[in-house]
């Protein structure tokens, strides 16, 4: 055990005491070291001599005002967010395709039989104005007591339907089914007349029977001329006017009985 102790002493061999780190740490001395100064002496007008390793350096002070940054970019107009202005898009309505004087116009087209018709415009697939007059023709038969929405609307496809078929078969150019939804939608309005004179008096008589005869003429004659001025169909408006006088009929049966 003596020369274990032995070895253990002169394992190493040290000048560093312990009182010696009182009087030094980390290089600096007492008199350098403001830290080490007791409380109340420490001078704090005094600058710091150095930063501590991985502290941050204070930033520069914000200067701007709050809530209002400075714009420090400003976008040029042709590298704006939006490629155009509002102002250049065309109004709802005309993307929507209803134009109110092109509907005006086939309704004065309808109402004057004598009218020629515009073929440019006729050709449109306009069913704005074709909804609205069947909903004004059911509603006309409702004031009458009679609940005929659905025949309205159903009769109305198969005759749109029909008619389609047929006019492909006679024209050499063709026609779109909403053009001719649209054609029999607008000369369904002297339709809305009769249904109209329905809810005033009888129309089972022999007036109303004459009534009825010349309403179905109106919405014929109108439709196989719209027909016949968009597919430049020259003398076969007879043709095309007894297909529409059918299907104007049964609407006329709705409206009587």
């Amino acid at each position: 055990m003596s020369g274990f102790d032995n070895f253990n002493t002169d394992f190493y061999q040290s000048s560093y005491s312990v009182d010696d780190q009182n009087q030094a740490s980390h290089g600096y001395s007492n008199t350098e070291n403001p830290y080490n100064k007791p409380y109340g002496q420490y001078d704090y007008s005094q600058p710091m001599g150095y930063a501590a390793p991985g502290v941050m350096q204070p930033q520069q002070p914000y200067t701007g005002q709050i809530f209002q940054p400075t714009q420090t970019y400003t976008p040029s107009p042709s590298q704006s967010m939006y490629g155009s202005s509002f102002d250049d898009e065309p109004p709802l309505l005309e993307e929507l395709g209803i134009n109110f004087d092109h509907i005006w116009q086939k309704t004065l087209t309808v109402l004057h039989p004598l009218k020629v018709a515009d073929g440019s415009i006729m050709n449109e697939t306009d069913l704005a104005g074709p909804m609205v007059f069947c909903l004004a023709f059911g509603a006309t038969l409702l004031l009458s007591g009679k609940i005929q929405f659905g025949y309205v609307y159903g009769i109305s496809a198969i005759g749109c339907l029909g008619m389609y078929c047929l006019l492909n078969l006679m024209s050499m150019t063709g026609v779109s089914f909403g053009c001719v939804a649209s054609v029999l939608g607008y000369c369904l309005l002297p339709m809305i007349l009769l249904s109209s004179f329905g809810v005033l008096l009888s129309l089972q008589g022999m007036i109303g029977i004459i009534l009825t005869a010349a309403i179905i003429g109106w919405c014929s004659f109108s439709a196989s001329k719209i027909f016949i001025s968009a597919l430049a169909m020259d003398g076969q408006q007879l043709l095309v006017a007894y297909p529409c006088a059918l299907l104007y009929g049964v609407f006329a049966l709705i409206s009587v009985f």
